[in-house]
């Protein structure tokens, strides 16, 4: 039963990202644009599940997810225009021609790796032996614990540097 979940589990994870993506790239809206980020990286963290590595899955969901999204919407919030979005313009053929451009150069990288991994196959290499949670805590707060902090510290940067430009565009007005 699990080797027939296993790949369905997988075609979710992979349409969850692939889609995602798609509308992060695509979408007008910024805040839509986020919502499809936040749905591929929802669907990464089910790959890391499938991996068999749900503490980086719990990692993505509370970091990422959580975090750095709530951070851009903040950002999008705050230096948003307030009129909206009114002075958009209809698309033209320039842009359908460019839209074409650009999925022909996203999609000609991915089939030339792809057909190359496909005909270069090799043989899994066999696992390392697993680190246990308590070992991976102590060794992160230990030497790693300086990283923790200029990550705090760089994220709390980009939040008040999104009140700051907040601030200009109110009193430019």
């Amino acid at each position: 039963m699990q080797t027939v979940l296993a790949p369905i589990a997988y075609g979710i994870y992979l349409v969850l990202i692939l889609a995602g993506g798609f509308l992060a790239v695509r979408s007008p809206s910024l805040v839509r644009a986020l919502l499809g980020l936040i749905t591929t990286l929802f669907g990464v963290a089910g790959m890391y599940l499938l991996m068999a590595a749900p503490f980086l899955a719990l990692m993505q969901i509370l970091i990422y997810v959580g975090a750095v999204s709530v951070l851009i919407f903040f950002a999008i919030m705050l230096t948003r225009d307030p009129r909206g979005e009114a002075g958009r313009e209809a698309r033209s053929d320039g842009d359908r021609k460019r839209g074409l451009q650009a999925a022909v150069c996203g999609l000609l990288p991915a089939v030339v790796l792809g057909s190359f991994i496909w005909k270069h196959r090799i043989a899994a290499l066999p696992l390392k032996a697993e680190v246990g949670l308590d070992k991976l805590g102590e060794t992160l707060i230990g030497p790693y614990a300086l990283a923790f902090e200029l990550i705090s510290v760089v994220l709390v940067a980009a939040m008040i540097g999104a009140v700051v430009l907040s601030f200009e565009r109110r009193k430019s007005r």
